[in-house]
């Protein structure tokens, strides 16, 4: 496996992937966990070569967030995207990401104003901005990304498709500890008693999946979930909601293609999760 990074080793890197065929891309911010191997399992039965970055991107964190102590662990990434068949990982600084001057920012309407939009103003101008930098640097022929980032995923779509950057997006399905906890590299943060709680927001989303394919009111399921993340200790919920799985509105009537989304903190830890309904 190729380590590369600066931007002249990369485009030596690639080249010579490129030789090879289609080219798949795994954007990480690293701390990687079998979440991530997933999406380089499936990039491998994507592409005919697999590129993977590393780069834990300071625009995407607000001042009060979790930057400076956001886990990093070079030597066991690399190790594990190693072992998991990766043929390129490009680390790049942040100079390189964002140079001297660097005064651009993309920023997605619409389907990034509500939810992680409203409880993390900036964060997906971060997200899309960075996201935009690798996919051109790199210029693969598809980009994977895992579900449990819902929002994410449909931002960077809707950016792909409005730029007309060149790039299938593919979306990958959240993995799960076998209680059912969302893999995530915060997970780290929760102590051991927040870990053993941390299980009923999964269980909330799917109770009012349940709920919600059984026919009980929309409003009604949605609250029953609130109140038992909060029975169970979780400090705050910033949304716990029903929405279109394209556009991410919010449905108070079971219509189409839907997404139940939720996001809450327990402990000093804000978790995020989804499923499908």
């Amino acid at each position: 496996m190729q380590i590369v990074r600066t931007s002249e080793e990369l485009a030596l890197g690639l080249a010579e992937l490129r030789l090879r065929g289609r080219l798949a891309l795994v954007p990480t911010m690293g701390a990687l966990h079998a979440g991530h191997m997933a999406l380089v399992a499936e990039a491998k039965r994507r592409a005919d070569s697999v590129a993977a970055t590393i780069f834990v991107n300071p625009a995407q964190f607000g001042p009060n967030e979790d930057f400076a102590r956001y886990p990093r662990r070079e030597d066991d990434d690399v190790r594990m995207l190693e072992e998991a068949g990766c043929d390129l990982v490009w680390m790049p600084a942040v100079e390189d990401i964002y140079p001297a001057g660097f005064s651009t920012t993309v920023h997605v309407s619409g389907v990034s104003d509500r939810w992680e939009g409203q409880a993390r103003p900036g964060h997906f101008d971060g997200v899309a901005t960075v996201v935009a930098r690798l996919l051109l640097s790199v210029q693969p022929h598809v980009a994977l990304f895992g579900e449990k980032d819902f929002q994410q995923l449909a931002v960077i779509r809707r950016m792909v498709a409005d730029l007309g950057i060149p790039v299938e997006i593919a979306g990958v399905a959240t993995v799960r500890e076998e209680d059912g906890l969302a893999l995530s590299s915060r997970n780290a943060y929760l102590t051991a008693d927040e870990r053993s709680r941390a299980v009923a927001l999964p269980h909330a989303l799917q109770s009012a999946r349940g709920k919600i394919r059984s026919g009980d009111k929309v409003a009604e399921a949605l609250e029953e979930g609130r109140q038992s993340l909060t029975d169970a200790g979780f400090s705050r919920i910033d949304y716990f909601a029903l929405v279109d799985a394209a556009t991410l509105e919010p449905l108070q009537q079971p219509h189409g293609a839907m997404r139940l989304i939720a996001a809450a903190v327990i402990g000093a830890t804000r978790l995020i999760d989804n499923v499908p309904v």
